[in-house]
């Protein structure tokens, strides 16, 4: 369901006009944060080469890691649905949370507590400045939508994350499930 309003927890889908911009081309945002000084959102349908293990070697796990977005992608972020596990948890909203005893997090990983259907790990974030997001949306770069998997979105593949989502939608959107990711090199 498409929605007009900004609200925590909603989904970003990139306008298929986005096109040669990398980070967000075809792009499924988590916006994790929203208020009248910004936003902040990780993309979650872009993963990376790297596991947690590649970068966290004490964590024994081949967790993936996502291009949460441009901003920050020296740090290293996650979400996850189990906050009863992670204390000090922030809820975004609907079962997910942001963040939390990162300590506790390596032993619940390492002791198999959690999974890939718990966590979601993200280098960087994409972040708004006051009325930026809005700007975009009215430049119809972004479409919102309600988070309808709730906390199970975790478990989403990411392969066809976008292109699902652009079908939901249906309409107009119907004609750009099946083109190409750059349509210039049809």
């Amino acid at each position: 369901m498409i929605s007009e309003t900004l609200i925590k927890g909603q989904l970003l889908i990139a306008e298929p006009s986005i096109i040669g911009d990398s980070s967000f081309n075809r792009a499924v945002i988590l916006l994790a944060d929203h208020d009248k000084d910004g936003s902040v959102g990780f993309i979650i349908n872009k993963p990376l080469k790297y596991t947690i293990n590649d970068l966290i070697p004490d964590i024994e796990s081949r967790l993936k890691i996502y291009n949460g977005g441009p901003v920050e992608q020296d740090n290293l972020y996650f979400i996850h649905n189990v906050p009863d596990l992670i204390p000090n948890s922030i809820e975004i909203s609907n079962g997910i949370y942001w963040g939390g005893d990162f300590e506790s997090t390596k032993e619940l990983i390492n002791s198999g507590k959690i999974n890939k259907n718990n966590i979601r790990f993200f280098l960087g974030y994409t972040g708004w400045s006051e009325s930026q997001l809005e700007s975009e949306m009215n430049a119809n770069s972004w479409i919102i939508t309600s988070n309808s998997y709730k906390n199970k979105i975790l478990g989403k593949s990411p392969a066809h994350f976008w292109k699902e989502q652009i079908i939901e939608l249906g309409g107009d959107y119907l004609i750009w499930s099946n083109a190409p990711e750059n349509p210039y090199l049809n």
